[in-house]
């Protein structure tokens, strides 16, 4: 069974999931006792497929069309790369990019298609988990093959090993008349003066800072352990701070190295934010508080005591 995984690049640069999906195809190939192969639709292809030889990877099939991403173009070029090497799963982002023409492409192959997947296993031939209600409930959903696949970022590690994989320039024969949207640019959106999702180190305050005016304390927790300040949504919606720093469902998603949450309860729409953190942390009064379920150390206690003796230790 083998499993072709789709590359993502904006900008002139692949994004992080074009190296999580080597790691997730990888694993799910060999899970299934087949290969994987790659495919670089548009951009810098030979910078691209040498950035991508990694380990794991048997061939990265180059489709040199345009600069940026096109959906029209994409689902040309991976229904007409479909047809020439027939993967058993063609595996891609689950990312805007990605639900871009992913759902297009299983249209036309006449192929299920099952979305945000965060982990797979093969034991009764493919069976797929997905998130559901806010992360609340996991769900399993067995699939024929072929499918297509689409899976959650920062759900796998990006792979770093380099490998050997052959390179294959593929022509697509994209309908240049069927592609009626021109990309004309980029605008940054000013969400804030930080971008917490990629931060290492997070500290993040909950409403048991009780009041604005005790912020000023967990900021200097922040600035003694150089991480980056965060909240959970209430302090917010409060106007405490702006959005930009915001973890949770109706934020941002984070996966730093350390999660350091102060005073928040653990709500599922909250921890859907941050459970990817490698190390969590918790603070918190109320010992039965959730978020003590997925902390790998917690400290039962007043804030107000706590983080100025932690302040001190580490100054």
């Amino acid at each position: 069974m083998s499993v072709l995984a789709v590359a993502e690049h904006r900008q002139g640069e692949l994004r992080d999931e074009s190296y999580e999906i080597v790691t997730a195809g990888h694993q799910l190939a060999d899970a299934v006792g087949g290969e994987l192969d790659l495919v670089v639709v548009g951009g810098n292809v030979d910078e691209f497929a040498n950035a991508l030889k990694k380990e794991g990877v048997s061939t990265i099939y180059t489709i040199n069309h345009g600069i940026e991403f096109q959906p029209t173009v994409y689902t040309q070029a991976v229904t007409a790369l479909y047809d020439e090497i027939r993967p058993d799963i063609v595996l891609t982002p689950n990312s805007v990019n990605g639900l871009g023409y992913a759902p297009a492409v299983a249209n036309r192959l006449g192929i299920p298609i099952v979305t945000d997947v965060v982990d797979f296993s093969s034991e009764a031939g493919l069976v797929l988990t997905r998130e559901m209600y806010g992360s609340k409930v996991q769900t399993t959903v067995q699939t024929p093959t072929p499918a297509v696949v689409t899976i959650r970022g920062r759900t796998w590690e990006p792979t770093e090993a380099d490998g050997s994989a052959e390179r294959v320039d593929f022509d697509s024969g994209i309908d240049e008349a069927s592609v009626r949207s021109t990309l004309l640019g980029f605008e940054e959106t000013m969400e804030g003066d930080v971008d917490i999702s990629s931060a290492n180190f997070i500290v993040s305050i909950g409403r048991g800072i009780e009041d604005e005016d005790n912020l000023s304390l967990i900021e200097e927790l922040a600035d003694t352990l150089g991480a980056t300040l965060a909240a959970s949504r209430p302090i917010v919606d409060n106007g405490w701070l702006p959005r930009a720093r915001q973890v949770g469902q109706s934020g941002k998603e984070v996966t730093p190295d350390v999660y350091i949450a102060i005073g928040i309860s653990g709500a599922v729409q909250h921890v859907a934010g941050m459970k990817g953190a490698d190390t969590i942390i918790a603070i918190n009064t109320d010992p039965d508080a959730p978020i003590f379920d997925i902390a790998d150390y917690g400290i039962v206690g007043d804030l107000f005591e706590v983080i100025p003796e932690l302040i001190e230790a580490f100054e």
